[in-house]
């Protein structure tokens, strides 16, 4: 029987392990006129990952590293509606982290968060995944949009984390620290398909065009009647529509399931946000939707987010 010194002694070992794995990756960011915030090294020639919000409109940022390193970053691109933004270090770095992929995680799994808590380079903090699927606003210039899929973590974070890194006791990057909503309920970004198309758009356009329905949703499990009758197990239930959108002169309505857009299965959020991708704006979209208990087709022709 596994006695409460070899427990701790494990867990020590885990988020120890972790943390000289990613230190070295996680930079303390200065931003002019801005403060500071934490950024991750994800590529061996200098892009680093980190929030929108970090870096606003500024376009001189110093990043910090812990063995003293300091070095001029430049801003690649900035999308406040997923809350990400991209830089490049000005010096190649030798030290990229991992990304691993959120789908995996599960509520109670171990995570560990890496930043730089007011100002304080290369603070660890530990604790589990709190809950998975929660949604948080997010908001640019012309319009509001939910992050879906965003992880709830009980790790401690504090002002200075966001950017920084919420890493799986394999020490890959599962999320990237986002906000404090309370004492003991922090929230990240997940690190996903959505999030590197993203990360791939920054890289080749220092922007993002998307396109928009207007609706807040997240992932459900489906009724074995309605599972049976789709070919499926999960879809996306609409938890609110915007009004004067795409999705509400369609008619859609909140409770509604998604189960499959132009024929192609919808299982999570992240399946809705990669088939709404630019080419489908202005072009109408067949979403194949459940409705008290019953299949229905709606037609819906998204705009650009950023027109609006």
């Amino acid at each position: 029987m596994t006695t409460d010194t070899e427990a701790l002694d494990a867990y020590s070992r885990v988020v120890v392990s972790v943390a000289e794995k990613l230190g070295p990756s996680v930079a303390n960011l200065r931003v002019a006129r801005r403060g500071t915030g934490s950024g991750v090294v994800i590529t061996p020639d200098g892009f680093m990952l980190t929030n929108a919000h970090v870096i606003g409109n500024g376009r001189r940022v110093r990043a910090s590293f812990t063995d003293g390193s300091d070095v001029q970053a430049s801003v690649v691109g900035v999308d406040p509606l997923s809350d990400l933004g991209l830089l490049r270090l000005d010096t190649a770095a030798a030290h990229p982290a991992e990304l691993g992929d959120a789908a995996n995680l599960r509520v109670g799994q171990l995570v560990v968060a890496i930043g730089n808590p007011h100002g304080y380079a290369g603070s660890v903090t530990a604790g589990v995944v709190s809950a998975l699927g929660r949604s948080l606003p997010a908001r640019d210039r012309t319009a509001t949009r939910m992050i879906d899929d965003v992880i709830q973590t009980d790790a401690a974070l504090n002002p200075g984390n966001s950017g920084g890194a919420l890493v799986d006791g394999t020490g890959t990057v599962v999320g990237i620290n986002t906000a404090v909503a309370g004492v003991g309920l922090g929230l990240a970004i997940p690190i996903n398909a959505t999030t590197r198309r993203i990360v791939s758009a920054l890289m080749r356009d220092g922007r993002v065009r998307r396109a928009w329905i207007g609706i807040a949703g997240g992932a459900r499990p489906l009724p074995p009647r309605i599972a049976a009758l789709v070919g499926r197990d999960n879809a996306v239930e609409v938890v609110e529509v915007i009004g004067d959108s795409p999705a509400a002169r369609a008619g859609l309505r909140a409770e509604d399931l998604i189960v499959a857009i132009d024929g192609v299965p919808v299982r999570g959020v992240d399946d809705l946000q990669r088939l709404l991708g630019e080419e489908r704006i202005g072009v109408g979209v067949a979403l194949s939707v459940v409705r008290e208990g019953e299949p229905r087709e709606v037609t819906v022709r998204p705009e650009e987010l950023s027109s609006r």
